[in-house]
C-alpha cells in the first residue's frame, strides 16, 4: 500500500512539473523582429501580451540607409518571426539573416497585395511632364513605391498579413489575433474617414515634399504633391533641378513645403526663403516627432498638421 502511495505521489510530483514547465512555456511571448517602428507597432496592436517585438531601426534613422548592428544579428537569431516592408525598401535585411543564418525564420512580407504606386506625378496628379527627377524616381521604384504604411487601406493589408504570420507560428492564440486585427481595422477606417473629411474643406491642397515618402498618404486623403526635392535620400538636388523647383512653386502659389525630422533641412529651408513658403514637419515614420509612437497617431498627426499648414497659407 505504501509502495502505491509513493508512487501515486511521485506520479502527481511529475505532473505538476511538466504542467508548470508548458504553463510557463506557454506564458512566454512570441519573439518578433520588425524591419521598422510602424511594423512594431502594428505586431504589438495585433499581438498584444503575446508577443515581444524588437524594430531594428528608430523612428529617426532612415529606412533607405540603415546599417545593420551586430545586435541585430543576435536579435534574429533568436526570433521565431521577422516583418518586414518588402519593395527592396529593406535592402540590407538580406545579408542580416545570412549573417544571423537563419534560412529557417519565418518572414511576412506586408507589402504583399498593395496596389502599388510606380510614379507619384504620372499617378496621382494632372502634372504629365517627364522631368528628369520624375523619371528617375520611376526607375528606381520599378517595384513600386515602398512607403505604403501611411495609406490606411494598405495597412490593413499589411496588418492581415501580420495576422496570418502570428497564427502560424502561434495558433494557439488565433482568436486573440483575430479579434485585434478586427478592432484595429475599425480604428483605421474611422480615423480615415475624419482625415477625409478635414481635407475636404481645403481650398488648396499643393505641396512640394522633401523626398518621395508621401504618394500614398496624399492619394489617400487628397493632398496634391506638385514635386519632390529629393529622389534619392542621401544625394542633394542640382542648381538646375533646385531653380526649376523654385519657379515651379512662385508660378502655381505652392506654400508649403514637407520636410522630415530624419532629411537634412538646408534645402527646404533654400526654398522657404526664396519662395516665402511655409516649411511643416512630417515624419513617415513613428517615434520621431512627439505623440506619434503608434500609427494611427502618426496618421493623424501628419494629416492634421498639413491641413492646419495648408489653411494658413490660404
Amino acid at each position: 500500500m505504501r509502495g502505491r502511495t509513493l508512487l501515486f505521489l511521485f506520479g502527481a510530483a511529475v505532473l505538476f512539473i511538466l504542467s508548470r514547465g508548458a504553463l510557463s512555456s506557454a506564458a512566454e511571448p512570441v519573439p518578433v523582429v520588425a524591419t521598422l517602428p510602424v511594423l512594431k507597432d502594428l505586431t504589438e496592436q495585433i499581438g498584444g501580451p503575446y508577443v515581444k517585438v524588437q524594430s531594428l531601426i528608430t523612428g529617426m534613422e532612415s529606412e533607405h540607409t540603415y546599417t545593420p548592428k551586430p545586435s541585430d544579428v543576435l536579435a534574429v537569431q533568436k526570433a521565431r518571426l521577422l516583418i518586414r516592408i518588402g519593395l527592396g525598401l529593406e535592402v540590407w535585411v538580406h545579408s542580416l539573416i545570412e549573417n544571423a543564418n537563419r534560412s529557417d525564420l519565418t518572414m511576412v512580407t506586408t507589402s504583399d497585395g498593395v496596389p502599388l504606386l510606380r510614379d507619384s506625378s504620372e499617378q496621382l496628379h494632372e502634372e504629365k511632364e517627364k522631368t528628369d527627377r520624375g523619371q528617375a524616381f520611376k526607375e528606381r521604384h520599378t517595384m513600386g513605391n515602398p512607403h505604403i504604411w501611411l495609406d490606411p487601406q494598405n495597412v490593413k493589408i499589411m496588418v492581415r498579413h501580420i495576422t496570418d504570420g502570428l497564427i502560424k507560428v502561434d495558433p494557439a492564440h488565433k482568436s486573440d489575433y483575430l479579434r485585434n486585427q478586427s478592432l484595429y481595422i475599425v480604428q483605421l477606417e474611422k480615423l480615415e474617414r475624419e482625415m477625409k473629411e478635414k481635407v475636404g474643406a481645403l481650398k488648396n491642397r499643393n505641396i512640394i515634399t522633401h523626398h518621395p515618402a508621401w504618394p500614398y498618404f496624399a492619394r489617400r486623403f487628397g493632398f496634391v504633391i506638385k514635386g519632390n526635392i529629393l529622389t534619392q535620400v542621401g544625394s542633394e538636388p542640382s542648381a538646375k533641378q533646385l531653380g526649376a523647383l523654385i519657379k515651379k512653386m512662385r508660378k502655381e502659389k505652392i506654400k508649403v513645403i514637407v520636410s522630415e525630422p530624419q532629411l537634412n533641412p538646408k534645402v527646404p529651408q533654400t526654398l522657404a526663403e526664396e519662395t516665402g513658403a511655409k516649411i511643416v514637419i512630417l515624419s513617415p515614420l513613428p517615434g520621431a516627432l512627439p505623440g506619434t509612437e503608434h500609427t494611427l497617431d502618426l496618421i493623424r498627426y501628419n494629416a492634421e498638421t498639413l491641413i492646419a499648414a495648408l489653411e494658413a497659407s490660404s
